[in-house]
């Protein structure tokens, strides 16, 4: 048997020095972290997280983050155009959008679309026909469309399964949604909804860039699902391809 030196044998035969010691290590790798170290993000960290993949956390935190973008398109919409907020019957935009938050994330109809949601929703709120608060029904309708293509979630754990065609439609359909803000005009020649301005006083592209931001997180989304499901195919192939017993001498 091989000799062990004194010093390793002492943590061999006292196994609280021996974690004790490793501990001292690890809190002090972890001292050395700036800003958010190890033991911070532990203790911000929610207990549902530990049902989470990588790509679970990712699709939740993007899905919050784009209806964030969301909402403050609806601030900037309702800035804009501030008839809309009247037919709204709010007295302020911060409560109007509230409303609107809440029938998004609680998947509840918005009164003034009779009902409709999500591509049905978005083809009412941008007719001529509709005469109610056009931004509400707007952001209400392309938020509805990201819950329903993310199977009518805005959290996910490991549980659940997102379709990535759905996800990818989602953002070919704002792309669609921003062209339609940004020239679809009533009969007389006005754009139903203000938004994109570029004049000789000057250039406000702020609602393209937030939509842009939108699209660039749903498509990142996709490619990380396309990911995930090809690496499970891959994955069941390779163990169908060493099914084979091995020699064992």
């Amino acid at each position: 048997m091989p000799r062990v030196l004194p010093h390793i044998a002492a943590f061999i035969h006292r196994p609280c020095l021996l974690l004790a010691c490793l501990s001292t290590l690890l809190l002090g790798a972890c001292s050395h972290q700036d800003g958010n170290n190890f033991i911070s993000q532990m203790r911000e960290g929610r207990p549902q997280e530990f049902l989470q993949t990588s790509v679970d956390r990712m699709a939740t935190l993007a899905m919050r983050d784009n209806l964030d973008s969301l909402y403050r398109l609806m601030g900037k919409l309702y800035l804009r155009n501030p008839d809309e907020l009247r037919k709204s019957g709010f007295l302020d935009i911060r409560t109007a959008v509230k409303q609107v938050r809440l029938a998004i994330e609680q998947q509840q109809p918005l009164p003034t679309l009779g009902g409709k949601k999500d591509l049905a929703a978005l083809s009412y709120a941008m007719s001529p026909e509709f005469l109610g608060d056009r931004v509400g029904a707007f952001i209400y309708a392309i938020g509805s469309m990201l819950v329903t293509a993310h199977g009518n979630r805005i959290e996910f754990y490991m549980t659940d399964a997102i379709n990535p065609t759905f996800v990818n439609n989602a953002a070919r359909n704002i792309e669609k949604a921003t062209w339609i803000l940004a020239q679809r005009q009533n009969k007389e020649g006005q754009p139903l909804l203000f938004s994109n301005e570029i004049s000789e006083e000057g250039s406000n592209l702020s609602f393209a860039t937030e939509f842009g931001k939108v699209v660039a997180r749903l498509d990142l989304l996709t490619q990380m699902l396309d990911e995930r499901y090809r690496r499970i195919g891959l994955n069941y192939a390779q163990s169908l391809l060493f099914l084979n017993f091995l020699p064992v001498q």
